[in-house]
């Protein structure tokens, strides 16, 4: 089921349960996850891409083994607010994801979270070596953490 607003996915949801956030890229995939309370979002792990059906997999595996009862996966617009071929792009993946999978799905405006999510490992005085292996789990995390405390408020 894919949701295109919030609140929508929100009616969708159990009163309790983590979701997850993902921040789909072309190589790699960032996931983080909430607490069951869906309070603060929590950096898990970058997958390496490889064939959809495996992503889809591993994405599954962390789905179940977490007990996950949504996924909010960042929406890649335009500074503009417009949707170029990234955004078609995961809402392809979101589509594919829905067939293989019974959680509800929704988006969130992911513009900025990727500089966001760098400025945040520059203050931790991260190495750049570090930051270029937890930059999209990192990213991830404000992805769904913008849409956690958007939930909070409805």
């Amino acid at each position: 089921m894919i949701f295109e607003d919030v609140p929508s996915f929100a009616d969708a949801l159990p009163d309790y349960g983590a979701i997850a956030g993902l921040d789909l890229g072309t190589k790699t995939i960032g996931v983080a996850v909430s607490d069951h309370m869906r309070s603060i979002a929590t950096p898990l792990q970058t997958i390496k891409r490889q064939k959809f059906t495996q992503d889809a997999d591993h994405l599954l595996s962390i789905c179940e083994g977490r007990q996950l009862c949504g996924l909010i996966l960042g929406l890649p617009r335009n500074m503009d607010g417009s949707e170029g071929p990234r955004a078609q792009s995961t809402r392809a993946f979101a589509r594919n994801l829905a067939q293989k999978m019974d959680l509800p799905i929704s988006f969130w405006d992911e513009r900025l979270s990727t500089v966001a999510a760098e400025k945040a490992l520059l203050e931790a005085d991260t190495t750049r070596k570090r930051r270029s292996e937890v930059i999209d789990h990192v990213a991830a995390s404000y992805i769904l953490q913008g849409a956690l405390d958007r939930l909070r408020h409805l």
